[in-house]
């Protein structure tokens, strides 16, 4: 509001001229808002009147109304009223240049009139600089939507956000330009388009770390410190030398946390500062004190009823005279970084004490020696009230609440709550990166707690839809996989959303054909046999027709086959010891394998089946935590006995006579002077005697395998893995049976045939390319291995983790190798790769991925390393 003007009443001619005069020139300087009228100082007048002047695409009466002003209002001139009104009109940012003026008074009434300009609408923006796909985050983070009101704030916090958003993204040289340009139309609007300029530069690397003022502890093992803040190190892959400013701030406190675990309590940073050097590199300085050396002295535990000093003491394992190391002393009270932790606050929590308090106070520091109280609140034990799910749509609630470790009325435990939240993500019916279990209604004083467990469903079906050119002709596939099946509902119709589902159980199906083989096969577990106990039943029946190649026409010979028909039962049971994470598994399995005229290297007999009646008990234990997809910790370990019964006790066979009259057999053909005829007549006898041997198969197979997963930075997980194999037989007169044996080499997806056979990956090879080799007659036994071993190290980071689509590169040494008898057995003497790769799991697709690797060693029965291969992997498993 501008300056008042004076009444003239009763003032002088001459004073009253000069009067006049003044307030013509007061009319005449804008910055005063009000038009020289004659008004008594703190004086009140009544609105006569309100105008509206200005450019403005509002209403009169709507712009009155915005300023809160109404006719025959008092107001005082000047006074709080106009000045209000101002400010309501600025509140709306709907207009610029807001001016009041008093046009007019008369006999005490004062009329206004309200000067202003609409805001210029933003009409189009256009954004240079960076890509199209970054352009709508810009947008939705500045509200930079068309129509938005431009004011010099939109694009003062437009400039200073980016600008902050870029440098701490390592651009240190960010540089944001906004230019408006005014558009004119019809209606008169005030319109203007926007060019929004980003030069982002170039990341800014870090060519040194410099630290003063340190001298116990070195530069080396400060840098080293800084977990995301390095320098230039061309040897170095994972970690990048460009400056991220939120990265080198929490790299700063780890720092002073090194001087900590050291000892140097009292350590900080003094200063730091960043030198810009001519090579568009950086330089850092940072200057520290160290402070003086501390050791531990007197620790007591005070309000510790639970647990007696001595208990505590053993988790805490610090002990009187150790040098100060604060990080440490804070990680076995409470371990932030691990849920399930060895320290004294998950003592507590584990065993009911929700609402335990633990605090570290330091009572004394004399001769630098400190002196430490532990004070624990213990509080009263808490018991869960209620425990419920939320999120589940298609899955049933039976299905989740059986594998609950929390119960309504049970002791509060914070290591079933963790233990609960892996087990539902093991299911695979629910993203595992978003179940969180929710606190709800803690009451200390009842010592009760509500727990919710929140989930999100992703689809649990799998299809498999391909074709292929392969092994000289189309092979096509489908498959289908419903990991969340209900069997029970297969005959309501009203359960087909697509297909029943909700009760945890699985089916698959799964048809593959070409011209030389043609391949179906049935599977269906349910994982709570009966309902009451994690008893799991599965069965598998399968069917495969092989057609031998005729080399002549290359085409395939429909009258001479191999035919494998299977049928498995199984039940797997989890045991409680040596703790819960074990499962026991039992199978019968039962192959029936026909021949009709099919003869190749793998069987002496062309036309004769085999049959193989096994059992299978398994043993295994898996922490593995918490995506399935994407462990992060935990580790899987699995031993397996396959057995058939010992025929050759029973059946009255003299095996030791067989395998003589076959030897001489076997000679014959070799031997030069044989006739055709007697190279003929042995051969049949050999097929007779191999028939015999193998009616009814006999054997012994032992697998174990083992991996382990770390978390050895943020999401960077290495993966060790070991493999073995051995395929025994009971009588070696009889000898190792043809089927049942291991291929190594390639992606390690099993092939078509169903004998039994285990494909092992190598990557870096081809496909069960790695078979056991004869140096001294340069054989290739090409039928399969009795042993192998493999070594592998897998180093994995994720991309996403979103439910929709998960990915995570991969990086790997592999080494591995097969044998037909231990006495040429050397788990070192291997083929070895390296590579890299990428994995990608979609729901409604499984795990998709490809594979680089480099074999560095020779396929067997050549001399030249192997080089690059290539796999894609379509639906293996983790």
């Amino acid at each position: 509001m501008g300056k008042q003007v004076s009444n003239l009443t009763n003032i002088s001619p001459y004073k009253t001229f000069i009067k006049f005069c003044f307030a013509i020139l007061l009319m005449t300087v804008s910055c005063f808002n009000i038009q020289a009228q004659s008004l008594n100082t703190n004086k009140k007048y009544t609105i006569g009147g309100i105008s509206v002047l200005g450019n403005s695409s509002f209403g009169e009466q709507t712009i009155i109304n915005f300023s809160g002003l109404k006719k025959d209002q008092e107001i005082n001139i000047p006074g709080e009223e106009i000045g209000n009104a101002i400010k309501k009109l600025w509140g709306t940012k709907l207009f610029n240049n807001i001016e009041v003026y008093v046009t007019n008074i008369e006999n005490n009434i004062a009329y206004l009139q309200i000067r202003l300009e609409d805001l210029p609408q933003l009409n189009e923006l256009k954004v240079n600089g960076v890509k199209k796909g970054k352009i709508e985050g810009i947008v939705e983070d500045n509200k930079l939507k068309k129509g938005t009101k431009v004011t010099e704030n939109l694009i003062t916090n437009t400039k200073n956000f980016l600008t902050r958003k870029y440098k701490k993204e390592g651009f240190l040289n960010t540089k944001v330009h906004i230019n408006t340009i005014e558009v004119k139309d019809s209606l008169k609007t005030a319109r203007v388009n926007m060019v929004l300029n980003i030069d982002k530069g170039e990341k800014v690397k870090i060519k040194d770390i410099v630290f003063n003022g340190n001298e116990m502890i070195s530069d080396k093992k400060l840098r080293k410190a800084m977990k995301s803040t390095k320098k230039i190190n061309r040897l170095r892959i994972l970690k990048r030398s460009k400056f991220v400013d939120s990265a080198y701030q929490a790299d700063l406190s780890s720092v002073v946390d090194k001087f900590k675990e050291h000892g140097y309590r009292d350590a900080r940073i003094v200063s730091d500062s960043i030198i810009y050097n001519n090579d568009k590199t950086i330089s850092i300085n940072i200057n520290v004190t160290e402070g003086d050396l501390y050791t531990f002295g007197d620790i007591k535990f005070i309000g510790n009823t639970v647990y007696t000093d001595k208990q505590l003491n053993n988790i805490l394992r610090i002990k009187k005279g150790d040098t100060y190391n604060g990080v440490l002393l804070q990680e076995r009270i409470a371990d932030n970084s691990k849920p399930d932790a060895n320290d004294i606050t998950n003592a507590y929590q584990n065993n009911g004490y929700l609402f335990s308090t633990i605090r570290q106070v330091e009572v004394s520091a004399d001769n630098n020696v400190i002196d430490m109280e532990i004070r624990i609140t213990e509080g009263k034990p808490a018991y869960f009230n209620s425990v419920s799910v939320v999120g589940n749509e298609r899955t049933n609630d039976h299905v989740i609440y059986r594998e609950l470790k929390t119960r309504p009325g049970q002791l509060y435990s914070k290591a079933e709550v963790v233990r609960t939240v892996r087990e539902l993500g093991q299911l695979g019916f629910f993203d595992a990166q978003e179940i969180s279990p929710n606190f709800n209604n803690p009451n200390p004083v009842e010592g009760t707690i509500d727990m919710e467990y929140s989930v999100k469903e992703t689809g649990s079906s799998q299809i498999e839809l391909q074709g292929g050119y392969g092994g000289g002709g189309f092979i096509g596939t489908l498959g289908l996989s419903f990991n969340n099946f209900s069997m029970k509902n297969i005959f309501n119709k009203e359960a087909y959303k697509p297909v029943p589902m909700g009760d945890g159980q699985r089916l698959a199906l799964r048809l593959q054909a070409s011209r030389f083989f043609q391949t179906y096969s049935f599977q269906f577990s349910e994982p709570w046999l009966g309902g009451k106990k994690p008893v799991q039943f599965s069965t598998s029946i399968s069917h495969t027709k092989q057609f031998l190649f005729d080399f002549i026409n290359r085409r395939a010979d429909r009258s001479r086959s191999f035919n494998i028909t299977g049928i498995t039962f199984g039940l797997a049971k989890r045991l409680s010891v040596p703790d819960n994470y074990f499962t026991l598994s039992n199978a019968i399995g039962y192959q029936r394998y026909d021949l009709n005229n099919y003869n190749t290297g793998l069987f002496t007999f062309g036309d004769g089946y085999s049959n193989n009646l096994s059992y299978t008990i398994g043993l295994t234990r898996n922490n593995t935590r918490f995506d399935p997809i994407f462990p992060t910790g935990g580790s899987n370990f699995s031993i397996t006995a396959k057995f058939s019964f010992p025929y050759s006790t029973v059946n009255g066979v003299d095996y030791t006579a067989l395998r003589e009259e076959r030897d001489l057999n076997e000679s014959i053909t070799q031997n030069v002077n044989s006739t055709p005829s007697q190279v003929q007549n042995a051969r049949d006898r050999i097929s007779e005697i191999d028939q015999e041997r193998f009616k009814w198969l006999e054997f012994y197979k032992i697998n174990f395998k083992g991996d382990w997963y770390n978390e050895i930075a943020k999401n960077l997980v290495l993966r060790p893995l070991v493999e073995f194999g051995f395929l025994g037989a009971y009588n070696n007169d009889r000898g190792a049976i043809p089927f049942e044996r291991f291929f190594v080499g390639g992606d390690g997806l099993g092939q078509f045939s169903l004998d039994g056979r285990e494909a092992i990956q190598l990557r870096g090879y081809p496909n069960q390319s790695l078979a056991p080799y004869d140096k001294s007659t340069g054989q290739v036994f090409n039928d399969g291995a009795t042993i192998y071993n493999k070594f592998s190290l897998e180093l994995r980071y994720p991309v996403t983790l979103k439910a929709s689509a998960k990915i995570y590169g991969l990086a790997f040494l592999e080494a591995g190798n097969s044998w037909n008898s231990f006495k040429d057995y050397n788990p070192f003497n291997v083929n070895r790769s390296a590579g890299m790769g990428v994995r990608i799991f979609m729901p409604a697709f499984g795990l998709l991925g490809i594979d680089f690797g480099h074999g560095f060693d020779p396929l067997p029965g050549t001399t030249e390393k192997h080089g690059w291969e290539t796999h894609f992997i379509i639906g293996q498993q983790f």
